[in-house]
């Protein structure tokens, strides 16, 4: 009976030291303070501070533009749609210089974007989003025609269809 009244605890694993948490949180509680504290004087990460800014950034300056209206364009919608029209106005944003070059070739650029309309789906034209890729399509075919760096944009300044 000797043996059972020794330790009870003496078959139970010893605990396990809490000192490597504590050193850990410790850590990491540094270092989360000397990240913020190199980061916010400038250290690494953007220089000045923005709060340290005495007068904010002057915009640059736009580089001059000419804008060219073109002619307004309506389609007749085949008969399968229910018929209609579609009715296409746009200008076209030019350097000044080549505003007289392009005028020139108008005629040209509008036969272009004629033929074009005339060629998209019906189901295409319902798509909002298409839009932006039938723009995209249109100035490369108006850059293929007036020739590169002599239009920056196609502004659509209407699009409908009745």
């Amino acid at each position: 009976m000797t043996d059972e009244t020794a330790e009870p605890d003496a078959d139970a694993p010893p605990k396990k030291s809490k000192l490597p948490l504590l050193v850990g949180v410790v850590l990491a509680l540094a270092g989360a303070g000397g990240g913020f504290f190199i980061v916010s004087s400038g250290m690494i990460g953007g220089g000045a501070r923005a709060t340290e800014s005495a007068e904010p950034a002057a915009p640059e300056p736009l580089a001059p533009v000419a804008f060219l209206p073109l002619d307004p364009i309506v389609i007749s919608l085949p008969p399968r749609s229910g018929g209609g029209h579609l009715k296409f106005t746009a200008q076209l944003e030019v350097p000044p210089e080549e505003l007289a070059q392009v005028a020139a070739i108008q005629p040209r650029i509008v036969d272009v974007l004629n033929g074009y309309l005339r060629a998209v789906d019906l189901g295409d034209l319902e798509d909002p989003a298409m839009l932006i890729r039938l723009r995209a399509q249109m100035l490369h075919r108006i850059g293929v025609v007036a020739g590169e760096g002599r239009v920056n944009d196609l502004l659509i300044m209407e699009f409908v269809t009745n």
